[in-house]
């Protein structure tokens, strides 16, 4: 297996192989989606869910577990799609992609709020902070990159790699939020 790998890399150095390690987890869990979806087939169609490990109580609402692991796999799923699009992303542009984070977080805590009548409702009420903050941020990184490329003789793409934040670690690209 070593051989094989190293064939890959030019340098043969550990931080190519990790990179590939992870790259092929990521792949494996985006590839795997679909499966990870239809999880919720697996939860029984009555009101109480027992397992070994914890009792789920479905509620008034919802009066099915199954229905409502649905819901949540339905949520859940394009949630962590989305999140390893962010943690991944390499355009400048990427902090957009809080808005449909944040829209997909409240519709989780909603599901689990005792009165469902008011599911996926009233939710760009509060996205609108979120966008207050993503939107100007975004829009004013766009205008600096124009202003540049019009008083400066380079390309989109290296502007791009001008203003791109490179963490080096995992832990560094999430510190650099808080």
């Amino acid at each position: 297996m070593k051989k094989n790998l190293d064939q890959y890399l030019p340098t043969g150095n550990k931080k190519n192989k990790s990179s590939i390690i992870i790259g092929s987890f990521i792949a494996l869990f985006v590839a795997a989606t679909p499966y990870l979806f239809y999880l919720y087939e697996s939860v029984p169609t009555t009101r109480v869910w027992n397992t070994f490990l914890f009792s789920y109580d479905s509620g008034d609402g919802w009066n099915d577990a199954n229905f409502a692991m649905w819901v949540l796999t339905s949520k859940l799923i394009p949630l962590l799609l989305i999140f390893i699009w962010f943690f991944t992303c390499r355009h400048w542009w990427y902090h957009v992609l809080l808005v449909p984070i944040t829209m997909y977080i409240y519709q989780i805590f909603g599901i689990f709020n005792e009165n469902i009548d008011y599911i996926d409702q009233f939710q760009l009420i509060y996205l609108v902070p979120v966008m207050g903050i993503v939107i100007p941020s975004i829009y004013l990184v766009r205008a600096k990159m124009f202003d540049k490329l019009n008083t400066a003789n380079k390309s989109l793409e290296e502007l791009e790699q001008e203003f791109m934040i490179k963490p080096t670690t995992f832990w560094e690209k999430i510190k650099q939020y808080f």
